[in-house]
């Protein structure tokens, strides 16, 4: 690893110089965590590192990829967890932050729905179920999709009260406007049924992309919202990074994808329901508002 340049530890900026010392340590192979270390080593408070570390390689990353001819990033939906909060207020509820992932962003959250909430929710959509469609890229519409085996609904948006007061408490939760979320989508597990991996933006190379953006952009986040347990199986999966969360009733995964590509690692899936049943809610958030 090359000498970190100038003796700016000692007023702890971080300058070009540093910036670009720090990605040609990346580009040489060097882990982060060795990087960290030499920074640390040479006099460097290790929230300014950090810091350093992040932002540079942040935009170092967002730099190549607009130069590799994809879209830039967009802005996404963040929970508030600077400085590592164990819970976070959402107004009418502490929501426990009980696992977090910086890249791709995962967040596995607790107590985001009481027991009340979740049977109320499954006795409100139980009477709509239908056999679950997927959104049709090519066309725009919807289709029948053998990689989907759940049966599902949609509210919509503020339909009930208790939709109502859920939609307020996650707008709160990811700091984004409740307009620019769709329905609330209630699915339905039975045993072996299961959503094979996918990623839930929108494919710009499909033709009827454009159709479905215009309701409201592109999705940038998705919340899955657990309701009722199954005995075995029916976790979500992450093929890319090795994540199963697994579905306790009550809890939530958020994860958000800046841009509609595979380079996101937003691939996840509803792993098989090997016992018992498995309800879930699912929230998606757009760009703009939703219409």
């Amino acid at each position: 690893m090359s000498d970190i340049p100038g003796n700016t530890a000692q007023e702890q900026q971080i300058t070009p110089e540093l910036r670009q010392w720090i990605i040609e340590q990346a580009q040489a192979g060097y882990q982060a965590d060795a990087v960290l270390k030499s920074m640390l080593a040479s006099g460097w408070t290790e929230d300014v590192a950090i810091a350093a570390m992040e932002n540079t390689l942040r935009d170092h990353v967002e730099q190549q990829a607009v130069q590799s001819g994809l879209a830039p990033a967009s802005k996404v939906p963040e929970p508030a967890l600077d400085e590592s909060p164990l819970y976070i207020d959402v107004g009418d509820r502490r929501v426990a932050v009980l696992q977090v992932m910086a890249s791709p962003r995962v967040v596995v959250f607790g107590n985001l729905l009481s027991d009340q909430e979740c049977e109320e929710l499954i006795a409100l959509a139980a009477p709509r179920l239908a056999r679950s469609l997927t959104v049709a890229t090519k066309t725009g519409g919807e289709e029948v999709n053998a990689d989907r085996t759940s049966s599902g609904m949609f509210f919509q948006r503020g339909e009930n009260d208790v939709v109502r007061k859920l939609e307020a408490r996650i707008a709160a939760l990811v700091n984004w406007p409740e307009e620019n979320g769709e329905g609330l989508q209630i699915l339905h597990y039975q045993p072996g049924a299961e959503y094979k991996p996918h990623y839930d933006y929108f494919d710009p190379n499909e033709p009827g992309t454009p159709t479905i953006l215009k309701r409201g952009g592109q999705r940038v986040a998705t919340l899955v919202m657990y309701l009722g347990e199954p005995e075995k199986g029916g976790g979500t999966t992450f093929p890319d990074i090795h994540l199963e969360v697994a579905p306790k009733r009550g809890h939530a995964v958020f994860f958000s994808y800046e841009r509609p590509h595979p380079s996101t690692k937003t691939l996840h899936g509803g792993a098989p329901v090997l016992a018992g049943e498995k309800w879930i809610a699912t929230k998606w958030l757009r760009e703009h508002r939703f219409e």
